[in-house]
């Protein structure tokens, strides 16, 4: 390579040098975002497997019971009683007041 062509050579690297970088440092921050949502996610399911339907009182298996279309878990060793979000407006803005009473007793187990 003569003297001409690395002189050209040095001057485009200087001129795109900051593009260069910044391109660089783009890509590794995506590489890092990619590991983290990854890490992320694995600590999700890892978590998921240890707590997904137990009860978070006594750690037992929760069942899933239905009444009227609405799902409660049921503690298979202290029977206590846990709703997801929405599930409990379900009951008092959709339900007529004997079918929350019914409800209500089916729950205790009256």
């Amino acid at each position: 390579m003569d003297e001409v062509d690395r002189s050209r050579e040095d001057a485009w690297f200087r001129e795109n040098e900051k593009d260069l970088l910044e391109a660089a440092k783009k890509a590794r921050e995506k590489r890092e975002h990619e590991r983290t949502e990854k890490g992320r996610a694995e600590e999700r399911e890892r978590l998921q497997k240890l707590h997904h339907m137990k009860c978070p009182k006594c750690g037992h298996d929760l069942k899933v019971e239905v009444f009227h279309a609405i799902e409660v878990d049921r503690c298979t060793f202290c029977e206590g009683f846990f709703m997801d979000a929405g599930e409990i407006e379900q009951l008092f803005l959709n339900k007529s007041a004997s079918e929350r009473r019914g409800f209500t007793r089916w729950l205790l187990k009256i």
